[in-house]
């Protein structure tokens, strides 16, 4: 008789500083999303990792250096998301309401308004910025 995997299970995947790590990051996530049969929130997930890797890329990691990419399925279904930097950047608190005109400002608004949680963390050196997300399946996601 198998025994099912113990929880938490975790995956995590180092990325070079490098657009296309964005596109893989994202790729890594949906592959580890559909192993796990995380599937009521799947789309949120996808869009919160694209724009935290993005984040990072743009201000958490200095050249030559990369980020690590955590994901954490926990025991009562709750999924957490890490990215891991080495940047000196600090993470601002999203302006409410962006610029029209504004080119960017939107990723943590739209991670704000996705995720259940999320925060930022200490690393040394660098940052983690986190979110998590409760599995909804069935009637909880159609509310």
């Amino acid at each position: 008789m198998d025994a099912e995997p113990q929880l938490p299970r975790t995956r995590e995947a180092f990325y070079r500083r490098d657009r296309r790590s964005v596109r893989l990051a994202r790729r890594f996530a949906q592959e580890t999303l559909t192993e796990w049969a995380f599937t009521g929130r799947s789309e949120d997930v996808l869009l919160c990792v694209s724009e935290l890797a993005t984040n990072v890329l743009l201000h958490g990691v200095p050249v030559g250096r990369g980020f690590v990419l955590r994901l954490a399925l926990h025991a009562d279904g709750a999924l957490r998301v890490e990215l891991h930097d080495s940047g000196a950047g600090e993470v601002r608190t999203p302006d409410p309401s962006p610029s029209p005109e504004s080119e960017s400002g939107r990723g943590l608004l739209l991670v704000a308004a996705l995720a259940d949680e999320w925060g930022v963390g200490e690393r040394n050196p660098g940052k983690i910025v986190w979110c998590e997300f409760a599995e909804r399946t069935g009637a909880t996601a159609q509310q």
